[in-house]
């Protein structure tokens, strides 16, 4: 197992049990304990656990915290991955969609790179870049202006006023969290105005957010849970978020992870 896939499960197993011991997970993955360690410290520099006597615990940041792009894209990478792939299902060539900012959709964008005709928007220059790096010559991307957040979404006023007087197919959202108070939400309130510019310029709303976003909330609602013409999440879920989603969004899609 490579250190980057042995960190990631770490990681999950810190967040399914608030926290683990070293020398328990040096026995599970048959390395030693200062290369548990180093795993540690590696996960902690990253702001994903903190360290303690012996092992690591969870993090509790607070609603208004925004984990960088790079924190974000070891988390729950096999749900990712399932739901993105469904959600490149939806799309036709020819369609014009906009894509937030967030690790799930810059894995979605490299789904869609070879999509014929089609017409990108997005506030994520993860994203943009994985357009450009493909350079498929018939697809047309639109990277709004704004200020740079630490998960390398552009906000503020210029990119609300760039998506204002567009008419998209499709939007898909990624989310910081949900809850059935607060709904879709984020940490970054200037995000939330950008992200709800982007609903208002879609004629489908459809939200990626894994299992783990499910009593996460950031600081700005976006929209709330019913808004969303389709969500998409993971097996993760348990039964009972999952009734109250299945009563609340028009269509709810559960993948498994592989």
């Amino acid at each position: 197992m490579l250190a980057q896939q042995r960190q990631a499960a770490i990681l999950d197993r810190v967040r399914a049990a608030g926290g683990v011991r070293v020398s328990e997970l040096a026995a599970e993955y048959g390395v030693s304990d200062m290369t548990i360690r180093r795993d540690l410290e590696s996960l902690a520099d990253r702001g994903l656990l903190a360290k303690v006597h012996g092992g690591a615990t969870t993090v509790s940041p607070g609603s208004a915290h925004e984990p960088g792009f790079a924190a974000k894209s070891v988390r729950q990478r096999a749900e990712k991955a399932a739901m993105a792939m469904h959600a490149a299902s939806l799309v036709s060539p020819g369609d014009a969609i906009a894509l937030s900012a967030g690790t799930t959709t810059a894995g979605l964008a490299q789904r869609l790179v070879d999509v014929p005709s089609l017409t990108v928007v997005t506030n994520s220059i993860p994203v943009a870049d994985v357009f450009y790096r493909a350079g498929r010559p018939d697809q047309t991307v639109v990277l709004t202006g704004g200020t740079r957040t630490p998960s390398d979404a552009l906000v503020g006023p210029v990119a609300v006023a760039a998506i204002g007087t567009l008419h998209l197919d499709m939007l898909f959202l990624g989310v910081h969290g949900m809850s059935e108070r607060a709904g879709y939400t984020t940490p970054n309130l200037m995000e939330a105005d950008v992200n709800r510019a982007l609903v208002e310029a879609a004629e489908r709303l459809v939200v990626l957010a894994d299992h783990t976003k499910w009593g996460t909330v950031g600081i700005s609602s976006i929209v709330p849970l019913e808004r969303a013409d389709t969500l998409i999440t993971d097996d993760g879920l348990d039964d009972q978020a999952r009734t109250l989603l299945e009563e609340t969004v028009p269509e709810l899609v559960v993948v498994k992870a592989q």
